[in-house]
């Protein structure tokens, strides 16, 4: 799945770059999307990011690509590669500016592990 985000005044930090707290926001949210759509109906949580790491800075007027690709499937849990990429609009260049893998757990209504898939 893809998706896009347009880095705004109000993402930015007093440096003028972007606070690595939307950042991880905006993964965690989109990644969450696209878990949702291949287990529909499933409760699903975030219970780890394997890496944080930032790359490069992105300023103001960016525009972020946001891959994510399905990379293992457990009993109860999802992992998935994130990589962000940052468009240069000016250059029409992209860079990688982020990348992790993040990994989603089923949760019945009481909290508890549930598998992914349902039987029946």
């Amino acid at each position: 799945m893809e998706s896009y985000k347009l880095v705004l005044p109000e993402h930015l930090n007093h440096y003028g770059h972007l606070f690595g707290g939307n950042m991880l926001k905006w993964v965690d949210e989109i990644s969450w999307i696209a878990a949702s759509r291949d287990y529909p109906g499933a409760n699903l949580v975030t219970i780890a990011m394997d890496k944080v790491e930032f790359q490069k800075g992105v300023g103001q007027g960016s525009i972020l690509r946001f891959g994510v690709q399905k990379v293992r499937e457990g009993n109860t849990s999802v992992q998935y590669q994130v990589d962000v990429f940052c468009d240069d609009i000016e250059s029409g260049k992209e860079e990688r500016v982020f990348s992790t893998h993040i990994t989603f757990v089923r949760v019945d209504a009481e909290g508890r592990k549930a598998p992914l898939r349902q039987p029946g």
